[in-house]
This record gives structure tokens, sequence and C-alpha cells, in this order.
């Protein structure tokens, strides 16, 4: 019974969480549709604001309904001085889908709407793809090593999809956020990989790398985020179930170090020696900082 009782409140917070998917989905099409026929600047600027505030009452009622559902228990350290009109480069290391929700909830008006970079199989995904699209996520299409073995013409290609894509957050305040390590953390990932680190996959830093010189001058600060899940990484339905997802969201505010604002990632070696020096750096510190949260609360 009390299984089944389980079940039932993960069905019908489940359906909450669609329900509202659908409803926030109506203006933010609409004001989308407005925004790409509109040829003025000012009035498109406006437009983008309206939309933010559209995703942000969507993230406010999922967060709502999850504390209803009794399964969190998140807490969130180091935001206090971010505000909600400054420019930010947001890098979090990864481990479940549930990362993206716990993000969206901890940051949701305390900085401008995150904007994710989306692979591009994604804007197909029912709702939610048009959604990102009318959002301004960036789309990106990577290419396999195989794949560019017999490609070259594509390298670089998504590099300057990146490029690209973060122009356009130069007008309105924007939190631009990478997950460097690529993909989710597993131990069977760290293993194959050959990972220097306990806790986190190596990172990957091109996409980093690009942001950064595309508008390093126009961001505020680095927000690097580490995402602990003490009881272990919880699953998307457990979680709606009211499973208790217990995390800790540590918030470091950093400055954009100068010397990766003007170099040239794809074509400078020496550059990218920096970058890669500069992020191992960040990395140790994050390796450090998650053992050390997960024996505190051992």
């Amino acid at each position: 019974m009390r299984s089944f009782l389980k079940q039932i409140r993960g069905v019908l917070t489940f359906a909450v969480l669609t329900i509202n998917t659908v409803v926030w989905f109506v203006p933010l099409f609409l004001l989308a549709v407005l925004k790409l026929i509109l040829p003025i600047a000012a009035a498109r600027s406006v437009i983008t604001r309206w939309l933010m505030a559209v995703a942000e009452n969507w993230v406010a009622v999922n967060a709502l309904a999850l504390s209803g559902s009794g399964s969190r228990d998140w807490q969130a350290s180091g935001i206090e001085e971010l505000h909600r009109r400054g420019w930010y480069l947001v890098v979090a290391n990864h481990q479940t889908s549930v990362d993206i929700l716990v993000l969206q909830v901890a940051f949701n008006r305390r900085i401008p709407l995150l904007k994710f970079f989306i692979k591009q199989e994604l804007i197909w995904f029912p709702l939610l793809g048009i959604g990102f699209w009318a959002l301004d996520m960036p789309f990106m299409k990577r290419h396999s090593a195989s794949y560019l073995a017999k490609h070259p013409q594509q390298k670089g290609k998504d590099l300057e999809a990146t490029r690209k894509a973060c122009e356009k957050f130069r007008d309105t305040p924007t939190s631009v956020i990478n997950f460097v390590e690529g993909t989710r953390f597993t131990e069977e990932k760290r293993t194959a990989r050959n990972s220097p680190y306990q806790h986190l996959l190596a990172p990957r830093p091109g996409g980093i790398a690009i942001a950064v010189s595309s508008m390093g001058e126009v961001f505020d600060a680095l927000v690097d985020v580490t995402l602990v899940y003490p009881d272990g990484v919880p699953k998307f339905w457990d979680m709606v179930c009211g499973d208790r997802v217990s995390v800790t969201v540590d918030v470091r505010v950093r400055p954009i170090d100068a010397a990766l604002l003007a170099g040239d990632y794809q074509n400078n070696r020496e550059f990218r020696r920096d970058v890669h020096r500069w992020l191992t750096s960040l990395w140790q510190d994050k390796d450090a900082r998650i053992a050390a949260i997960k024996g505190r609360v051992a």
C-alpha cells in the first residue's frame, strides 16, 4: 500500500509539473512569435524581458509542486552577493538530470534566467524544445571524433556556434551556464576516461573558452557552482514520488581571469594551455570541496 501511494503521489506531482509547463508554454510561444516578426530592436528587447519573466514563473510553480511532494531538502550558500541585473558565467559539475531543476530553483529570480547549451536534437522535444528556442537557449551540434575524421570541414563549427550564441546575450542581463565535463559523472565514466579527480570528470574547456573570449568583458563574475548529493545521486521519478532529495549547492563568486579575455582558443596553442591550467586549478578546488562537503554530512 505504501508503495502504491508513493506512485500515486509521483503521478500527481508529475501531472502538476506537466500542466504547469503547458500553461506557461502558451504565452511563451506567442511572445516568441511576436519577437520573431517585430523589426524594432527596442521592442524585441522588451519582449525578451517578458519571456524571461514567464520562464521564471514556470520555475517558481515547479518549485512549489516539488515542495508539496515533500521531496526537497536543498541547501544553497554563497548566492547572497548575486543580483538579477548582472551578467554571469556559471560553471557547474554535472551528475544527473535533476541538476538542471536544482539550479533553476536555487537561482530563480536571484540572477537572470539560466541559459543552457542544448543539444540540437532536443529542439524536437515536445513543448520544451520550442520553449528552449523561445528563450534563446543556444543549440549545439556536437560531432564525434570519428565523424570529424571523415568530415574535417566540420571541425570548429560547434565552437563557432557557441560564439554566435553568446553574442546574442550582450544586450540583456544573462546567465550562461556550462557543464564543462560534457556529460554526467559516473564512476564508470571516471574510470574509462582515467579522470585525475575523485568526484569529477576531466573538464572540457573549449566551450567556456569561447564564451569568455566572446563576451568575457561583459560578464560581471564567474559563478562557480558545486553540486553535492550526500545521500546519493537521485532519479527524477523518485523525487516526484516524494523521496527525500538532499542536495548542497555551494556557490563561489570569482572574478573572470583577465588573461582569458583576449586569446584565440582554436589557433593559439599557448592560450589553450593557459585555459587548461586555469580550469584544472578550478576543478582541483571543486574536487576537494566535494570531498569536504561529503565528509561533513557523513
